[in-house]
């Protein structure tokens, strides 16, 4: 029992002891509840003395930004207020300045009116004074205003064309001393830079034999080897008593070398008859259409041209047995390339177009088929068919005037043509041909009025005309020389240049006794 209040009693003491320590313990808080109370509303009144003073200071920097704004406005204000103020004062000085000029203008404009009324009056004045002034000069002369201004108009006239004749005179001869030396020049240093061969046979070929045993071998019995021949190449061969050669002739080149190398190859042989002949001229027949290209290629890259059509190549090959007035037209083509090429340096021009114009213009004249056209338009036919530029086109068809030359190579391949065809031992002329080109010259020039006689020298190369003294003056020589020159030029054709000589002379003869 003891002890069981012994347990009582500790528990009761234990009991009150954690009683008392949390009465001690919540007077703590307590005290402590209270101090942070404190600590709060301390804070909290520091914290609302603060807002209040910043919301102050914000208070008070917006004031001054808006007093700053209102004082910037009120500046502005009185700067614009200033400057219309000036304006106005100016505006007013320009409209009193305006009413100043309007009053001068005003006086002005009265003193012009006044002046044109003076003026009106003093031109009355001298149009009565020149009327008086007329009529007494009609008077004195016996001849009206008009009768006098056509003879006044007579007078000038006949002034103005002796002055334009004397002034074209010097024109020309300026010209001569210049524009006429510079191209002498050029012509005459093409010419020295380029040689070719003279004129050539056009209708012949001669086959040279060993021996006249051959003659009777190519006539063959009854003639049938030579008929065999004839029929195949279509060539006259002659075979007469000339020793040791025979004679083709033809006008066709082409067929005459056929003829010629198949002669060559069946002598060579010893096989003549018609089996063997008609044979041999279709393989010399294709080795002539060979050659013709090959030699169409070798003329292109000597002269340096590039890009030819394979049948402009063909063309050119033919030209070699093809010949002008006895002039070799692959050689005068060649020779026309190689002028144009010079002269186009000379001047400045492109030598590679003007040496291929040069080459081509003439290749009408070896077409395959014979159409009624001139050489010239059908060449530039030809030159457009296989897409040749357009200047060389023109070229080739302008250096016989058949149509208008539009660039410059046309009238250097025209020269260079002349100047190939024209030079002494280039071309052969048929004599009666020769002699209606001179008779037609002399008889064209002694178809205009006041000429006496004509020449024609050195070859149809030079005109000379003689006029009457007392039936042409000076002044009309000089128009008869340069028209002469122009309907020979319109309605001849010659080669070269003619020159035309007007001569004037007054002759006074007298006897002594």
């Amino acid at each position: 029992m003891i002890i069981l209040y012994l347990v009582a009693a500790a528990v009761i003491a234990a009991a009150i002891g954690v009683s008392v320590t949390l009465i001690v313990q919540r007077k703590m808080a307590a005290t402590r509840a209270k101090q942070i109370l404190a600590d709060a509303e301390r804070e909290a009144e520091d914290l609302k003395r603060n807002r209040v003073l910043e919301g102050r200071e914000e208070a008070l920097k917006i004031t001054t930004e808006a007093e700053k704004q209102a004082s910037q406005k009120i500046a502005k204000a009185q700067s614009i207020e200033a400057k219309q103020k000036q304006r106005e004062l100016q505006l007013n000085q320009q409209q009193s300045e305006n009413q100043r000029t309007r009053n001068e203008l005003e006086n002005t404009r009265q003193n012009l009116e006044a002046q044109q009324a003076v003026v009106a009056s003093r031109q009355t004045q001298l149009e009565h004074l020149h009327h008086q002034a007329q009529e007494m000069l009609e008077h004195i002369s016996g001849l009206s205003s008009q009768e006098a201004k056509e003879k006044l108009i007579e007078s000038l006239k006949d002034e103005a064309k002796t002055a334009a004749a004397s002034y074209i005179n010097d024109i020309m001869d300026d010209a001569k001393l210049t524009a006429n030396k510079e191209a002498r020049r050029i012509v005459v240093q093409s010419i020295q830079r380029v040689a070719t061969e003279t004129a050539i046979e056009n209708s012949v070929t001669v086959f040279h034999i060993d021996s006249d045993e051959i003659k009777g071998r190519i006539i063959g019995r009854e003639g049938r080897n030579i008929r065999a021949l004839e029929a195949a190449t279509g060539i006259e061969i002659i075979v007469d008593d000339t020793p040791e050669a025979i004679v083709l002739s033809g006008f066709d080149p082409v067929r005459r070398e056929i003829a010629r190398l198949a002669l060559h190859q069946l002598v060579a042989d010893g096989r003549i008859h018609p089996a063997r002949i008609e044979e041999v001229v279709a393989k010399v027949r294709k080795q002539i259409e060979q050659e013709i290209i090959e030699t169409g290629q070798r003329t292109a890259i000597d002269l340096g041209i590039h890009g030819l059509h394979p049948e402009l190549i063909r063309l050119v090959g033919k030209m070699k047995y093809r010949s002008s007035y006895g002039q070799n037209l692959l050689q005068h083509s060649r020779e026309t390339a190689n002028l144009c090429a010079v002269m186009a340096s000379e001047l400045g021009l492109n030598p590679k177009k003007a040496r291929r114009a040069g080459l081509l213009h003439d290749i009408g004249k070896v077409p395959d088929e014979e159409p009624e056209l001139p050489h010239a338009l059908l060449g530039m036919k030809l030159a457009e068919k296989y897409k040749e530029k357009p200047e060389i086109c023109n070229a080739i068809g302008a250096h016989h005037d058949e149509i208008e030359q539009t660039s410059l190579l046309a009238p250097i391949v025209q020269v260079c043509d002349a100047i190939s065809g024209a030079r002494p031992g280039a071309r052969r002329e048929i004599v009666e041909a020769y002699i209606k080109r001179l008779n037609d010259l002399e008889q064209l020039a002694m178809s205009y009025p006041g000429v006496i006689k004509t020449y024609a020298i050195q070859a149809g190369r030079e005109l000379r005309v003689i006029v009457g003294a007392d039936k042409i003056d000076d002044t009309e020589t000089e128009k008869l020389s340069a028209e002469i020159a122009r309907r020979i030029q319109d309605e001849m054709t010659y080669p070269g240049q003619v020159k035309i000589t007007v001569i004037r002379e007054t002759r006074s003869v007298s006897f002594a006794k």
